[in-house]
């Protein structure tokens, strides 16, 4: 893999540039990081799936990120379209996370007001610690008593899940500096329009797909939000930009 930005290096190495960077938490809530593939035209799916758009590289800067995180955060519609299982790193990352005081592996997060999970599947059945379910209040009663027997579920705001309480929960009840975001489009969206994005990690593409695939990020209002590039490396033909949030002015 090649830096293109800011210096051209060869044979970079994305586990130790992403571990390097600086991540420091805004007051109140942690550091959120979205990670997203998309084609040259923008879709992020063929199919209905993300797989097909990848390569070596990018399942190599997908495990960088992963590996810096605390929590993963998803959206329960992600979570079934890519058939989520329990996190898995290499051995050298899970040391270097124990090393910096971190658990072994991040923690899974699902962002859902309906509930609507497959209880039965490994993510729930193998995952250790469980995965915890972000939902609302008035979720309904039956799924959550069943949730509640295999995942941690904890209620933040009625109809839509508050994303910044949930945010501050993690930071406050475990701690959480890094939060990770891998979708779907809503999810990125509706943090986009809460101001509570601080990276932006884009995976291009070099096919042109058009069909009805989602954009990375959508929602009913345009939120817009400047972010600085900070590197892009190429790998197997993809391009990888990380992009944070701009300073202010």
């Amino acid at each position: 893999m090649r830096q293109l930005l800011p210096a051209g290096v060869e044979d970079a190495d994305p586990a130790a540039l992403y571990a390097g960077d600086d991540r420091t938490a805004p007051p109140g809530r942690p550091w959120v990081a979205v990670n997203m593939i998309a084609t040259l035209d923008g879709a992020t799916s063929i199919g209905g799936v993300s797989g097909g758009l990848g390569a070596p590289a990018d399942k190599a800067v997908f495990a960088a990120l992963r590996a810096v995180a605390d929590v993963i955060l998803v959206a329960a519609g992600t979570v079934r379209a890519e058939r989520y299982g329990p996190v898995h790193l290499a051995d050298d990352q899970r040391e270097a996370r124990v090393g910096r005081g971190q658990a072994a592996v991040p923690r899974l997060a699902i962002v859902t007001a309906r509930l609507d999970l497959a209880l039965d599947e490994p993510l729930f059945t193998e995952s250790v610690p469980p995965p915890i379910v972000l939902t609302v209040a008035d979720a309904p009663a039956d799924r959550r008593a069943a949730t509640q027997r295999v995942a941690e579920v904890v209620s933040f705001g009625h109809g839509a899940v508050d994303l910044a309480a949930a945010l501050a929960w993690l930071a406050e009840e475990h701690a959480a500096r890094i939060v990770l975001c891998e979708g779907g489009p809503s999810l990125n969206g509706a943090l986009i329009d809460a101001d509570l994005v601080d990276e932006w990690c884009q995976t291009i593409s070099p096919h042109l797909l058009s069909g009805p695939s989602a954009r990375a990020a959508h929602s009913a209002t345009a939120s817009p939000r400047r972010l600085e590039v900070t590197r892009v490396l190429e790998g197997d033909g993809l391009l990888f930009v990380r992009s944070v949030r701009a300073a202010p002015g």
